[in-house]
């Protein structure tokens, strides 16, 4: 018992040692799977540093370690390990007003990362958030409604959005609408796992707004394709960044494919709840004609529209 004992602290003694080695600027970050165990000695645990692919080694063990995932990897970061196994969002949505379901533990790493999909459920408000990939001509005709219903949306962009449209942008942020953070490059931030890489995805997105209208971004930040890991949920709270997902959304995305009006109304209205965070593509031609109507339903079904910045702490 005493020589297992030994040969445990020994194996951590060297884990920590590797790793510190490695904590300089811009090389802080090592990673190790958690593999089945093999009944071999905690010396067969292999770890590695590495800049953003992360390779799997060949033999290591998991009998010893606080994570016992099969084949999951972690980074080091700050002293502590984060998953980076790559996560889809979703909700179970119901037609009856309730908050969709999430299970637990995504709504624990939601809260340990200032992370949302709901604001406050027990109020009768919504928050109106729109994607902008590229511009499909809508998006003057969106600011229009909500204008006219003098609504304050949330609109998050990708580098060459801000690049090509930037009349939009002034416009969006001049009638009060906050443009957030939606990266770069549009990849899937579960794969960016160096810190530096993480950072400069978020921070050219921040450049351009600054350069465009002379302000700070809002710091509120949508996953692409809601991909996300726990390692990038901590790097985005880490950058002093709100996760935002949602709890509301269509088929709205798919320009060629466009969902019928009357139907999209009826489906996003029935399955409208308090604190509902909702998703709407502004490349959606079906979205901008229905868009007033929209708003008028819920404002008549006694729902306030809110702002991101108005969210629970």
């Amino acid at each position: 018992m005493k020589k297992k004992l030994l040969s445990l602290l020994l194996s951590f003694s060297m884990l920590s040692s590797f790793t510190s080695s490695y904590a300089m600027p811009g090389r802080s970050i090592s990673a190790f799977t958690a593999c089945k165990y093999t009944g071999r000695d905690n010396n067969d645990m292999k770890v590695l540093t590495v800049d953003d692919e992360l390779e799997e080694p060949v033999k290591c063990t998991e009998e010893n370690l606080k994570y016992r995932k099969n084949k999951n990897l972690f980074v080091n970061f700050h002293s502590t390990f984060y998953n980076t196994k790559e996560l889809s969002w979703f909700f179970k949505p119901n037609n009856r007003g309730l908050t969709p379901e999430e299970p637990p533990e995504v709504l624990k790493l939601l809260k340990e990362n200032s992370g949302y999909y709901v604001g406050n459920t027990d109020e009768k408000e919504l928050y109106l958030t729109f994607d902008e990939g590229y511009e499909n001509g809508f998006t003057g005709k969106i600011l229009d409604v909500l204008k006219k219903h003098n609504v304050k949306a949330a609109f998050f962009v990708v580098e060459p959005y801000l690049e090509r449209n930037r009349l939009l942008i002034k416009r969006m942020v001049d009638e009060g609408h906050l443009v957030c953070n939606h990266s770069a490059h549009h990849p899937s931030m579960a794969k960016v796992t160096d810190f530096e890489k993480f950072k400069k995805e978020l921070a050219e997105v921040e450049e351009d707004y600054k350069e465009i209208t002379n302000k700070d971004m809002p710091k509120f930040f949508r996953p692409p394709m809601g991909r996300f890991s726990e390692l990038s949920l901590h790097y985005t709270k880490e950058l002093g960044y709100k996760t935002v997902f949602w709890s509301l959304a269509h088929y709205d995305w798919d320009v060629k494919k466009q969902p019928n009006p009357e139907e999209a109304k009826k489906l996003l209205l029935k399955r409208t709840h308090n604190g509902s965070i909702i998703l709407l593509h502004a490349v959606s031609k079906t979205n901008t004609e229905i868009l007033d109507d929209l708003i008028t339903s819920w404002k008549t079904g006694g729902y306030t529209l809110k702002s991101l910045d108005q969210l629970p702490q």
